[in-house]
């Protein structure tokens, strides 16, 4: 379990992260490597929703540009289109759940958070529009800076580093004293689990979570969900992921992630409970 006592502030309320929070994932995309096309419209979203609700979500991320290896750049004007009903759809409807966007677009980021998003979730870091870092200080919403080597075009193409898990801190420490310098006060980093890397290069970001806290004092969400470092080493489809991602996701929270980015709510809500208990802080 993580030892930072980190908040993070949401429009005004401090979202504890000292027990792991879950983020859902709301994909409005044709594309996605797991769930694209399923939830493209109000009518099958909304359903969805009241799925992750039930399941207890503490976050729910709305994402209208599919990030997959190899997947195609998505214009702006689509992915506006994409994303705004359900943002602003979810703010009169699940009012008490904040929304994330998942965008690597300032533009993008910046309508988001008026029709109502109160987190930024950018899988670039900034480095794909150079506007994003300001924007997201004016906006004065937390930041969760992804890691990620290349474009999702190219990013699996023999992705190599000296030391991965140095590679990546270093790339952090440097990300956020911009951050600090542009007036961004809550920073989430997310190691890019996929984005350029191995299964090996993934598994040892994993195993050294604790590695980030650490030097960066700062949450730390992983995003492991169904991906290819489970199927390749089991043999098994995204669909047939669940129980692999149950596992690396019970390893993460071991090893110190504050939020988890999943398809599945209510098994990664139960993996939080278990090791709640688990570790002495369960209700019974």
């Amino acid at each position: 379990m993580n030892t930072g006592h980190y908040t993070i502030n949401i429009k005004g309320t401090l979202l504890d992260l000292s027990t792991p929070k879950i983020m859902g994932i709301l994909n409005v995309t044709s594309d996605s490597f797991f769930d694209g096309g399923n939830y493209v419209d109000i009518n099958t979203a909304s359903r969805h929703v009241a799925s992750m609700v039930r399941d207890g979500v503490d976050i729910i991320d709305v994402g209208g540009a599919s990030s997959r290896p190899g997947a195609d750049e998505v214009s702006l004007q689509q992915e506006l289109d994409r994303v705004l009903p359900i943002i602003e759809w979810l703010g009169q409807n699940v009012p008490d759940v904040p929304v994330s966007i998942d965008t690597n677009k300032a533009e993008v980021a910046k309508q988001a958070v008026q029709a109502g998003a109160a987190i930024v979730n950018d899988i670039s870091a900034g480095d794909d529009d150079m506007y994003m870092v300001d924007t997201v200080a004016s906006l004065k919403v937390p930041y969760i800076a992804m890691h990620k080597k290349g474009t999702p075009k190219t990013m699996q193409v023999n992705p190599t580093y000296t030391d991965v898990v140095e590679d990546v801190a270093t790339y952090f420490i440097d990300k956020l004293d911009r951050y600090k310098c542009a007036g961004i006060t809550d920073v989430i980093f997310d190691p890019g689990f996929g984005f350029g890397k191995t299964v090996n290069h993934n598994y040892s970001l994993l195993r050294n979570l604790n590695v980030f806290d650490t030097l960066l004092k700062r949450p730390i969400l992983v995003g492991v969900s169904r991906k290819s470092m489970i199927n390749k080493v089991l043999g098994v489809s995204p669909d047939e992921a669940l129980n692999g991602t149950t596992v690396l996701n019970t390893l993460a929270v071991q090893n110190g992630a504050h939020i988890l980015r999943v398809h599945d709510v209510k098994e990664a809500k139960q993996i939080v409970q278990l090791m709640n208990a688990y570790s002495g802080n369960g209700d019974s």
